[in-house]
């Protein structure tokens, strides 16, 4: 399970992969679990970039908060 930290930083990579470190402690678990691996750049720079797993994760994510959000379909 990824603690709230993990899935921020898993959102980070994302929206704004630049803010990131992509071989930083942040990152660890994330790769450990094959949901983002590193990109090197032609500049010897490294970006953090989402998996096919890291993506079904946050999508997975996005609809469970959004059944979470809509109202109950039950009549009380």
């Amino acid at each position: 399970m990824l603690s709230p930290h993990e899935i921020s930083t898993l959102l980070l990579v994302q929206r704004a992969p630049y803010q990131v470190e992509a071989l930083g402690e942040d990152t660890d678990r994330l790769r450990h679990e094959q949901l983002v691996e590193v990109e090197l750049l032609a500049t010897g720079g490294a970006l953090p970039r989402l998996t096919s797993r890291g993506r079904e994760l946050l999508r997975r994510l996005d609809a469970f908060c959004k059944q979470q959000a809509s109202p109950s379909d039950e009549s009380p």
